[in-house]
């Protein structure tokens, strides 16, 4: 137990380290209650597509020599709300949309890197996370954008529910649906940008798609869901950066593997309590 608190005591010494838990547990709460609803309409990869536009946002920037947040926050708002249109009003549907816009950023990224600095070790670091990559002003900006996210999920909590469960029925009680998934795909963005410079575009729908699914593997009720993916969510990031920070692991690999083990574990749970209810019923 004294190992413990002297390890932490040791992290929070460091004020980058200070910067990075205080971002990652805010981008992994904002992620985890975003994640159910995506989980739930089968959006859950728009998580990854999004990235995959950051990082060509992020290219841009590089390239303009401009503050990367200020360039890849619009940018990836407007392919938010460019998906779900692409998805409503044409042939393009759901996960092609998004695999054609993803790939499409990716590759234009690489193209302007390669082209201006190189592919170097911050273009790793935006690919992959890194902690060292936030700055002070990157705090200041990723901790009020998601305090915004969180006030706004709490405040429209309930036309969610009703949007993510039957967008049909909602529509047909006035409610306006479109609007209410546009809020979707906007809190869905700034939180995926504001986590790639920890987290990296490659590995950042982690935080959106493990939580919910590992919830989902023991409980049913939506609110329950959504309580319990924050919970595992934000104790998985923790987990993650004392790993990262105890045997020199990348962040966003530390957490990744964390929430994979977590979401193992909640399904042999799962899968044993399901044959338990089923052998007491034959008896």
């Amino acid at each position: 137990m004294f190992e413990i608190f002297h390890t932490l005591s040791e992290m929070f010494s460091y004020t980058f380290l200070v910067r990075a838990f205080v971002v990652g547990l805010l981008v992994s709460l904002c992620a985890s209650l975003l994640g159910v609803s995506l989980v739930l309409k089968r959006y859950s990869m728009i998580g990854d597509g999004l990235s995959h536009v950051g990082f060509g946002a992020l290219a841009v920037a590089m390239a303009l020599n401009v503050a990367p947040l200020a360039v890849s926050i619009p940018v990836v708002v407007i392919a938010a709300f460019l998906l779900l249109r692409i998805s409503e009003n044409s042939r393009i549907k759901g996960d092609s949309a998004i695999a054609l816009i993803s790939t499409s950023s990716l590759a234009i990224g690489v193209m302007l890197i390669s082209v201006t600095t190189g592919m170097n070790t911050d273009v790793c670091n935006y690919m992959f996370g890194s902690i060292l990559a936030m700055t002070k002003n990157d705090v200041y900006l990723s901790v009020t954008l998601s305090i915004v996210v969180l006030i706004l999920f709490v405040l429209f909590y309930n036309k969610i529910f009703a949007v993510t469960f039957d967008e049909t029925f909602a529509k047909a009680t006035g409610v306006r649906t479109q609007a209410y998934n546009m809020l979707i795909a906007f809190l869905s963005a700034v939180t995926i940008v504001i986590g790639m410079r920890m987290m990296g575009a490659l590995l950042i729908s982690s935080l959106i798609i493990f939580p919910a699914l590992s919830s989902m593997r023991i409980y049913k009720r939506f609110k329950t869901v959504v309580i319990s993916s924050a919970v595992i969510s934000v104790v998985c990031f923790f987990l993650g950066i004392v790993i990262s920070y105890q045997y020199a692991t990348p962040t966003g690999a530390s957490v990744v593997s964390v929430n994979l083990l977590v979401f193992l574990a909640l399904c042999a749970v799962s899968l044993l309590s399901g044959k338990f209810r089923t052998r007491r019923v034959q008896q």
